[in-house]
């Protein structure tokens, strides 16, 4: 049977073959139906980017940089009521960080003046036409999928009273509702977003970048496929859920007779133990149940970078699984996976205790100590260098490395046995002490000279070693321990409320763990292993008085043996 590692490592040994995309780019630059690839990410600018939207983002400037040309960068800012700067500026940020760069930033509001011509054109060809229909009317006469929808009387009104309508609301003439501009299409289509679809509706909102200049604004389906043609874009690529989306888009290009854009479909990406919709993480947000958009627990690409992620894992993770016409649900552990790969080369061993017990090494002098060394890096190909490691008399050692009455094959310490300290000497346990409630409270050790790590002449061999921190020297922590948000696989799958199914131990925090005086100048770009821990980082909450660290992910993957 497979372990998770070897799973994913046979996956990636095999070579991959292109993907259906890359086909249809590659035969379209070969046949000279285009000379340069433009492709654009469109993010509406309502929330914080989360790691579905990094999937789009690496396919879109990841096509662009193997077949040359330019991918824009373009906000689909068309909600002013939950639209934001705050959101464009973090947006930003998120992609840059992953490690992409566009080559042109742009706003679906810089065509306001130029959809607006758009939307005109449509009502002079007879092609629109306003509705004063409430959303239940219009709802009521839409028909099923099996039944035909019915046309209203307002679907006859002349062409010169739709264009005089049609000013009147965009100069504010009308509140909102009372109104919309609706494509004239076919109210029998089998497809029912081609029963007129509303293609402008009223909006007394001020917008984030055009202030009051306008109140009425293009819907989605309007404003996406004629802002592709503006920009010349050759392929437009959304996710699954838009494929009925694609006729309408044609629609709208064709009778106006601008750039032929076109739409290609590729599978979203669902994670399981989570959600990925922005209106559930905005209540997550708003409801207290974390503390932000980029809360380590969140799927949020602010909430991975702030938990330890690197971009290059999360391109990885990206570029492993692949790209798919077929919905599926991609397993967490791939993304821990990606992570605990690439930070096992690159991030430094440290040493921290988080549930500490004190050691007293009886034989070591009293007011001694000595600096000993340690790799930070051996999976590194430069090894990464080395650090200082003050040692003394009096030492700190994880609680669980203690155990009074040894399991059989127990290679830690217990009364008699020996082990070795990491970077140090074999010690071995010759007493300890309880409290009044029988809890060990301090271990005595003794130590051996001759067994210094590098240069150990002792000849004795032990089986186990363990960590430790000085205690003279120890420096204080703050640990956070992140987990799942989620306890079940698919929260969105299960009845009730989402948030009914949140885990209650997705955060747990060690208020004074001891940690190596190295990490006194940790910064908040470094990652680090804490040895036998898992993967940490600097939290940005840490002062030079109060360090906190986050745990990224564990060396192994515990959830599936104790969660299932």
């Amino acid at each position: 049977m497979l372990t998770l590692k070897s799973k994913f490592t046979v996956f990636m040994s095999e070579e991959r073959s292109l993907n259906f995309i890359e086909e249809i780019i590659e035969n379209d630059l070969n046949s000279g139906k285009y000379k340069t690839l433009v492709t654009r990410f469109p993010p509406e600018p309502n929330g914080y980017l989360h790691i579905g939207h990094a999937k789009a983002i690496c396919l879109n400037f990841g096509l662009t940089q193997k077949y040359g040309g330019y991918t824009n960068l373009r906000f689909d800012d068309t909600n002013p009521v939950t639209e934001k700067t705050e959101y464009v500026n973090s947006q930003q940020e998120d992609i840059k960080w992953l490690g992409f760069q566009w080559k042109n930033e742009l706003y679906t509001s810089d065509y306001f003046d130029t959809l607006y011509d758009f939307a005109v054109k449509l009502i002079e060809k007879d092609l629109a036409y306003v509705d004063h229909s409430t959303a239940d009317e219009i709802a009521a006469m839409k028909g099923t999928p099996t039944e035909p929808g019915k046309n209203n009387s307002y679907r006859s009104r002349s062409i010169q009273e739709n264009l005089d309508l049609f000013m009147r609301m965009k100069n504010g003439e009308f509140a909102d509702g009372v109104c919309t501009l609706r494509a004239k299409i076919d109210m029998a289509h089998t497809n029912m977003l081609m029963r007129d679809p509303i293609i402008y509706r009223i909006k007394h909102a001020h917008h984030h970048r055009t202030g009051d200049k306008w109140c009425i604004y293009p819907m989605y389906d309007f404003a996406h496929g004629q802002s592709d043609s503006i920009e010349e874009i050759t392929h437009s690529i959304c996710t699954l859920e838009y494929v009925s989306h694609r006729e309408l888009y044609d629609w709208f290009i064709e009778k106006l007779e601008i750039f032929p854009s076109h739409q290609y479909e590729f599978a979203r990406l669902n994670l399981n133990y989570t959600v990925m919709s922005k209106r559930k993480l905005l209540q997550l947000v708003n409801q207290g149940v974390v503390s932000g958009w980029d809360d380590p627990r969140m799927p949020t690409i602010s909430g991975l970078r702030r938990r330890g992620y690197t971009p290059e894992s999360i391109r990885e993770f990206c570029d492993r699984i692949g790209i798919a016409k077929r919905d599926n649900l991609i397993e967490l552990s791939l993304l821990e996976f990606c992570v605990r790969e690439h930070l096992n080369k690159t991030a430094n061993r440290v040493m921290a205790v988080l549930d500490p017990i004190k050691m007293v090494i009886s034989n070591y002098p009293e007011g001694q100590s000595e600096t000993l060394y340690g790799e930070n890096n051996p999976e590194a190909e430069d090894k990464g260098g080395s650090r200082e490691i003050p040692f003394s008399k009096t030492l700190w050692i994880e609680r669980e490395d203690f155990m009074e009455v040894p399991a059989k094959k127990w290679f830690r310490l217990a009364p008699g046995a020996m082990v070795r300290l990491k970077h140090a000497y074999i010690v071995k346990c010759e007493d300890f002490v309880k409290d009044v409630e029988g809890n060990v409270t301090e271990i005595h050790c003794s130590y051996i000279p001759e067994s210094k790590s590098g240069e150990d002449v002792s000849g004795i061999n032990v089986k186990g070693t363990i960590h430790w921190v000085s205690a003279a020297h120890a420096k204080t922590a703050e640990i956070r321990m992140y987990d799942r948000l989620f306890s079940v696989e698919s929260p969105d799958a299960e009845e009730g409320d989402f948030k009914d199914y949140l885990n209650p131990g997705s955060m747990e925090v060690i208020k004074n763990a001891y940690i190596e005086p190295y990490l006194a100048s940790a910064d908040l770009s470094s990652r680090y292993q804490f040895i036998r821990k898992g993967y940490y980082c600097l939290d940005k909450d840490s002062t030079a008085q109060h360090l906190i660290f986050n745990r990224t992910v564990g060396l192994k993957d515990a959830w599936a043996k104790g969660n299932k």
